[in-house]
């Protein structure tokens, strides 16, 4: 799969980018910055994708009857159109819809949520065989509960589902192609008037940008991992890795998000400055120059894990990266991640000094018809 994808990925994009070249200079530039920008964006989808739908599958090993990510949307929707129903009295379970549930009530803790199952009339509501008309207005306990469950903990398990962890990385890939939207149609537009460049920032400032919010990636997850330590232990559960821990899930959504804004800035960035700086018979080398040194970074971070491992695992004590989660001190390492990272950015601003002018870091005037519009 490797071999195939490295023969894919690069000449596609040079393919792709190659199509533009009869476009004058001005406008093959903008061309390509949007194609760049959105060959990116889809193959986030296409990642999204793989790692819900896919690994959801893929751990139920069996046909899916229903999307998870619908029910919880269901869920939203009904307890707002049903925001203005008063909640029933104690010990009412025939109010609340419980069609398949194991649960006949739905829990007190996020009660807001408890009116998406309620049955406002069983004439209208229900079909002949008690089966909910419109499940966007009438939830069953069950999908209100396990939408608790996510919200509430960071245990992947939610009644008989189990979210998969690689799920969450779906955060990210929303959020940098949210922040490739915005840079396209909002900061380019703003900072252009400013800098006087047509790209509004030079890729080199934009992979600086890329580079730093990394590290601030990092450093949140350094203060979540401290947190969901500290509350564990706190709980009495040092000892029991697997126990559900009374953390949100929530709190793992910003350092992902986080990171693909990163990705939004500097692999999008690299990708255009490869391209704009190899000559046009090296297009396909240059593309695969970013998958290159990713690879390579994930075999320093290979690397990284097992020097921590052997390093602090010394003597009786846990390493950073014990199994047991609470007993090991993953916070302490990402904080060495976030420091080999401060480190990494201003190597990159010596090596970009060093490198030295680009043709888009040259300000240059611009007609009002070259402004890039908001």
């Amino acid at each position: 799969m490797s071999i195939g994808a490295g023969g894919i990925r690069p000449c596609s994009l040079a393919f792709g980018a190659d199509q533009f070249n009869e476009a004058d200079t001005l406008k093959k530039e903008k061309i390509l910055e949007t194609f760049f920008n959105w060959y990116y964006v889809s193959v986030g989808v296409a990642v999204m994708l793989a790692v819900t739908v896919m690994v959801y599958i893929q751990n139920k090993a069996a046909k899916a009857k229903s999307s998870l990510l619908t029910g919880f949307a269901q869920v939203i929707v009904a307890a707002w159109k049903n925001k203005h129903l008063a909640m029933p009295p104690q010990k009412s379970d025939d109010w609340y819809y419980h069609k398949g549930s194991e649960l006949i009530a739905p829990t007190d803790k996020l009660r807001f949520l408890n009116k998406a199952c309620i049955i406002r009339n069983h004439g209208k509501d229900l079909d002949s065989d008690g089966l909910a008309l419109d499940p966007w207005r009438l939830c069953t306990i069950t999908q209100v509960e396990e939408l608790k469950a996510l919200i509430k903990t960071m245990t992947r398990h939610i009644s008989k589902l189990t979210i998969p962890a690689a799920s969450l990385t779906a955060f990210g890939i929303l959020s940098m192609a949210a922040t490739v939207i915005t840079y396209v149609q909002v900061i380019i537009p703003l900072l252009s008037k400013f800098t006087k460049r047509k790209r509004g920032l030079s890729l080199k400032e934009r992979m600086g940008i890329g580079l730093t919010l990394s590290c601030l990636g990092t450093a949140v997850s350094a203060m979540v991992e401290r947190k969901s330590r500290n509350t564990a232990i706190q709980e009495g559960l040092s000892d029991s890795p697997l126990a559900h821990v009374n953390v949100s899930v929530m709190w793992l959504v910003p350092q992902h998000c986080i990171n693909g804004m990163a990705e939004a800035f500097n692999a999008i960035g690299q990708i255009e400055f490869y391209y704009s700086e190899f000559p046009k018979s090296m297009s396909s080398i240059a593309m695969s120059l970013m998958s290159l040194g990713m690879g390579v970074g994930s075999l320093l971070g290979g690397l990284i894990v097992s020097i921590v491992k052997h390093v602090t695992g010394r003597g009786e004590s846990e390493n950073w990266l014990s199994e047991n989660i609470n007993k090991g001190h993953y916070d302490y390492y990402y904080w060495l991640l976030t420091i080999l990272g401060v480190v990494n950015v201003f190597y990159y601003i010596l090596c970009s000094w060093a490198y030295g002018s680009c043709e888009d870091d040259e300000v240059e005037g611009m007609e009002e018809e070259d402004m890039p519009k908001s």
